[in-house]
């Protein structure tokens, strides 16, 4: 486990400056869910998921939850990607993980609900990257027409990991819409609370041949302010007007 000095240190050399958001609707706004399947996020649930009960994980499905929950009140757009692979296909570095068609790949019990809802895109994806995921074998990227079909002008971010499928996400859509090929979208915001990281002690990778470390507080920091150095906003808080 990684000291408290030491992410205390690293908090200070690093510093996130995280701000508040305020959605009011006047502003086209969609959410998307990042990975928010069993097999990442419930216990016991498969290779990459947490083998005892962890807070940094059950508060981003809680914070995910509460959010996918108003935005279906209010019948705003969510975009859902779930991670889905093939069984004959790897991901390395990774062991096998959210096979096609297993529970792991499925939406978390407190989510499963969300596939019944008209707002809401499912995409399944096979790789790391959901912008990437989102392509079709045409060309065209699902993800792309979902911000181009309800005009979204900022997407709010929420998922695991926060400094892998997230960041990688988030800095695929940024490159994308600097180079103007997501109009409407202007915005990427991230909710730090709607997010989390595994934890990977030192002690323990070192006894498992390929491993690296992966401190879970100083990787979820790590993650967010990658995504706010390549433009993207990142609030701790997030809360609807009227």
């Amino acid at each position: 486990m990684v000291s408290s000095q030491a992410l205390e240190l690293l908090r200070n050399e690093l510093p996130l400056e995280q701000e508040t958001l305020l959605l009011s609707g006047s502003i086209a706004t969609g959410l998307v869910l990042v990975d928010i399947v069993n097999g990442f996020c419930t216990v016991g649930s498969g290779n990459l998921a947490p083998q005892a009960p962890d807070g940094q994980i059950s508060e981003m499905v809680d914070e995910s939850a509460k959010l996918a929950r108003q935005f279906c009140d209010k019948n705003w757009p969510i975009y859902a990607l779930l991670d889905s692979h093939h069984p004959d296909i790897p991901e390395p570095p990774y062991p096998p993980h959210c096979i096609a068609g297993t529970d792991e790949s499925k939406l978390v019990p407190s989510l499963q609900w969300l596939e019944n809802e008209p707002n809401v895109t499912l995409r399944r994806k096979d790789c790391i990257d959901g912008f990437l995921g989102s392509l079709e074998k045409d060309g065209s990227n699902v993800f792309v027409d979902w911000v181009k079909t309800n005009e979204i002008k900022v997407i709010l971010v929420v998922g695991i990991c926060t400094d892998i499928c997230v960041l990688d996400f988030v800095c695929s859509t940024l490159s994308a819409r600097n180079r103007g090929l997501i109009h409407p979208l202007e915005e990427v915001i991230v909710y730090s609370r709607g997010c989390a990281t595994f934890d990977l002690p030192i002690n323990i990778a070192r006894n498992i041949k390929g491993s690296l470390a992966h401190p879970q507080d100083v990787m979820h920091h790590v993650g967010l302010y990658m995504a706010k150095g390549r433009g993207a906003k990142v609030v701790s808080e997030v809360s609807f007007g009227n």
